[in-house]
């Protein structure tokens, strides 16, 4: 089942209209009908906005619905169960097998010059290590270049973009969704001091 038909199945399950689901996660009526019918192919922030709209996780737009607690991810085909986008890069959903989860990794995969510039904003908080290549990640005003190694956490309700700077750069994201608890063992936990990132200003 492609990711429209199961945004589709899951508006119908919860008698939602088109104009309920859009008007929740700021689309319009239009634009949701192409994501269902597969015309359009959204950026992840997109499907974030509307799976928070159909009260369900991200995970449960992209993979099958799947009641495993515990998850093992054995190695694949680098070609395997990538999701490409209209902005030019593409993803891919790990952990699927598990989809009442408050954090959501994601593998992204852009190259230099297909990323179309669009900003992107979505509810929760996002976290990112780039495994190779270089980019360069636009938060709010600040755009920091980073390479394989580099980690970037930020709040993703502020305005962000990326483009990869070298032939192509793969990075995985984590992505901790608005109104998602955190586990108890670590709500009390302080945050690491962040890394300096190599920055200008645009």
């Amino acid at each position: 089942m492609s990711i429209g038909q199961r945004i589709r199945t899951l508006r119908l399950r919860s008698r939602l209209r088109l104009d309920d689901v859009a008007a929740r996660c700021g689309l319009s009526r239009s634009m949701l009908s192409k994501i269902e019918t597969g015309a359009v192919k959204p950026v992840v922030a997109t499907l974030v906005g509307i799976a928070a709209a159909l009260r369900v996780p991200v995970s449960a737009l992209i993979d099958d619905a799947a009641t495993a607690r515990t998850v093992v991810a054995r190695r694949v085909a680098a070609g395997d169960g990538w999701e490409t986008t209209d902005k030019g890069y593409g993803f891919r959903l790990l952990i699927g097998e598990r989809v009442d989860k408050t954090m959501q990794p994601f593998l992204f995969r852009a190259r230099r010059g297909e990323v179309k510039p669009a900003p992107l904003r979505h509810a929760g908080e996002e976290f990112v290590h780039v495994l190779a290549g270089e980019l360069d990640f636009r938060v709010g005003a600040t755009t920091h270049h980073l390479v394989a190694g580099d980690c970037l956490y930020f709040d993703s309700d502020e305005e962000h973009d990326f483009a990869a700077t070298t032939a192509e750069a793969v990075w995985l994201a984590v992505f901790h969704e608005a109104g998602a608890s955190a586990p108890v063992s670590r709500a009390r936990a302080r945050p690491a001091t962040p890394r300096a990132t190599r920055s200008r200003r645009r």
